[in-house]
């Protein structure tokens, strides 16, 4: 399950209960509000400077104690100390997961389990790129570096709340893991809060930093060269990116037929250079491949290809249905950084019946896929985090089939909504931003959205809606997109009451087509109708997803701005 909107309470709980003291830390704070006694009101000034902007003011100020007396302190290590913080709290929970692993018997709880020592590795790993990248900057260079670590930081919200999520199902578990992670969740809240008003922090230690958007740079990306591709690309990778991928020798040929090097994309992709520098290619040949593939977090920069998106194709058929945790269920996960797909398809097969069954899970930054095909039922593509771009793909689902918390960009594609099963509502959208300050959302621009042919004839009769408010600040955007007769009228779901309804960001701007009359929307606080063409160009892949910095690495079109 994506996971319930009640966390179980500790008191009462039986065989799990007894480790919760094995994660659990001492100190858990609430949120600070205006009836408790303010935490910031004997700290010292450059404490307050910091933790002020933060939702867990007394977490903070516990965080800063080493310097807080300390009147030479920069920003910079108070920065670095919120980080290491929340980094302490979460390798403290991962710790403590292999006891926990020992305490649960049953088959699905030790997956959950299994999928929080994944989730939780994942998110020591990125707040220690976080903490490393603020020291390696200097004063004056670090609002540079802003939005990066935005992006790490709530890919690390995503995490914890990934591993909360894939216990949900088990009252015990849920309530252990929940609580154990309470100290991190809270850090890493306020180490995002922290680096989103480093420029007012800087201001209140009287340093002030002279950066335009145009000096800006990704940490992880060499500077572009003058026709906008990386500078590790070689001739060669530009001359593949740019053409039909014919001519060009790849490191790696997948056939079924054995004409290339590997029979299977596992054994290309284990053949994967330790260390390699720039960009690793696999050209798999048409077929249908039924194999569970993972590029793992040390594949970065694969380029992987096909000879269509119906002529190479990766399936599988997991489901929740059959006991897999979503997460597992993924007939294909790309986590290595700067992932490129292009002519390929992933699909799995389970069916409206098989639940949760993802068919492209996707936690790698900086990806892209381009004529791409997605094709599943309930949960087909997990856009989990970090951010993403899809351009002339096709994704096709039921229920909740574009869902997670990453940045992502849907452009020129065709979204298909399915026939679901028996009883059940198609939504298209389930986005999982937890935190009002993560940069996160699903952005659909330019693309159409239709019924398959098989739903057709009981369109109106199948409710569709664009989207439904997983988490708290659930946001997503839909724009200059056309949306065929079958969209509700009241355009959006909720998830359970008047969970969110206020708190998400859902907008709509220049849409087309019968489903895209606005007159009976939804009235809930947080939804509205863009009419301002200055307000909506935030959410396009300039600025949502700085795909002015990497995209054109991508070899794939694109528009960084609004199409009109």
């Amino acid at each position: 399950m994506k996971g319930k909107l009640v966390l179980f309470a500790v008191a009462g709980v039986a065989v799990v209960g007894a480790v919760i003291g094995l994660i659990g830390t001492d100190v858990v704070q609430k949120k600070s509000s205006s009836d408790e006694k303010d935490p910031l009101a004997t700290s010292s000034k450059p404490v307050v400077s910091v933790c002020t902007p933060t939702d867990y003011k007394e977490a903070c100020v516990n965080s800063m104690s080493s310097l807080a007396n300390n009147q030479s302190a920069s920003p910079k290590e108070f920065i670095q100390a919120a980080i290491n913080y929340a980094k302490q709290e979460v390798k403290a929970a991962l710790d403590k997961t292999g006891t926990l692993s020992k305490a649960v018997d049953k088959p699905r709880e030790k997956m959950a389990v299994e999928d929080c020592q994944d989730l939780l590795q994942f998110a020591v790993d990125e707040l220690q790129a976080s903490f490393s990248s603020v020291g390696d900057s200097n004063l004056h260079s670090m609002t540079d570096r802003e939005a990066e670590l935005r992006n790490w930081l709530s890919a690390v919200i995503s995490y914890q709340q990934s591993c909360i999520d894939g216990c949900a199902d088990h009252q015990e578990l849920n309530a252990t893991m929940s609580n154990g992670l309470l100290n991190a969740t809270q850090l890493t809240s306020n180490a995002l809060a922290i680096v989103s008003t480093m420029s007012d922090i800087f201001k209140s230690f009287n340093i002030h930093t002279n950066v335009t958007a145009s000096n800006r740079r990704l940490l992880n990306v060499a500077h572009d060269d003058k026709y906008g591709y990386p500078r590790w690309l070689t001739s060669v990778d530009r001359k593949l990116l740019a053409s039909n991928n014919a001519g060009v020798t790849p490191n790696a040929v997948v056939a079924q037929d054995g004409s290339g090097q590997y029979k299977t994309i596992g054994a290309a992709l284990a053949a994967y250079p330790k260390g390699n520098k720039g960009k690793y290619t696999i050209y798999v040949k048409a077929g249908v491949y039924d194999e569970y593939i993972t590029v793992t977090k040390d594949q970065v920069n694969v380029f992987m290809y096909g000879d269509g998106p119906r002529k190479t194709m990766v399936t599988g058929s997991k489901s929740n249905a059959k006991g897999i945790s979503t997460m597992q269920t993924a007939s294909f996960s790309a986590v290595g950084q700067g992932f490129m797909a292009k002519g390929m398809g992933f699909q799995n097969t389970a069916g409206p019946d098989g639940h949760q069954a993802v068919a492209l899970r996707v936690q790698s930054d900086m990806s892209t896929f381009y004529n791409c095909r997605i094709d599943g039922y309930q949960d087909s593509l997990y856009t989990q985090t970090h951010r993403q771009f899809y351009r002339n793909c096709v994704i096709s689902g039921t229920v909740d089939f574009i869902f997670g918390d990453g940045a992502v960009i849907i452009q020129n594609s065709l979204i298909i909504v399915r026939m679901p099963g028996p009883s059940q509502k198609n939504t298209i959208t389930a986005q999982g931003r937890s935190d009002k300050r993560e940069p996160t959302g699903i952005v659909i621009q330019n693309c159409r959205i239709v019924p398959e042919q098989k739903l057709y004839p009981q369109r109106f009769q199948v409710q569709t809606f664009l989207g439904r408010p997983w988490k708290q600040y659930s946001m997503t955007v839909i724009m200059e997109s056309q949306l065929a007769d079958f969209i509700q009228p009241a355009g959006w779901m909720p998830w359970q009451g008047n969970f969110a309804l206020d708190t998400l960001f859902y907008r709509e701007y220049a849409n087309s087509g019968p489903g895209a009359n606005t007159a009976q929307r939804v009235r809930w606080g947080g939804y509205k109708v863009i009419t301002n063409r200055n307000e909506a160009l935030p959410f396009t892949a300039g600025p949502f997803i700085q795909g002015d910095q990497w995209l054109k690495g991508s070899g794939a079109p694109f528009i960084l701005g609004l199409k009109n």
